[in-house]
């Protein structure tokens, strides 16, 4: 199993910015998606952002323009910067990657870090 490990989270004013990181440990795999998603208190969880191997990204509408999401293939890692963020931003903010190992595909998350925007 692949593990991700999170950092950035945090309370942020609106309008302000904040950048998430994720680093995979581990050797023997290569990751193809990462990406980033969120869950608020009582709603299900949410794609925000993803990006491929090659560098294709795909966000939520919610945060186009606002958020932007880039990876290090060498340092196995992947990164959201967010910006203007909203009070409905507000989140426990969860990494994620799809990964090959041995010819076989897998899924793995990180333990989530909480994002509040707030005055």
């Amino acid at each position: 199993q692949v593990q991700l490990v999170e950092s950035g989270g945090g309370l942020v004013q609106p309008g302000g910015s904040l950048r998430l990181s994720c680093a995979a440990s581990g050797s023997g795999f290569s990751i193809n998606l990462m990406g980033w998603y969120r869950q608020a208190p009582g709603k299900e969880r949410e794609l925000v952002a993803s990006i491929t191997s090659g560098g294709s990204t795909n966000f939520a509408d919610s945060v186009k323009g606002r958020f932007t999401i880039f990876r290090d293939n060498v340092k196995k890692a992947v990164y959201l910067q967010m910006g203007s963020l909203k009070p409905e931003d507000t989140a426990v903010y969860y990494c994620n990657a799809q990964y090959v190992r041995v010819g076989s595909t897998y899924n793995s998350w990180g333990q989530g870090t909480q994002v509040t925007v707030s005055s």
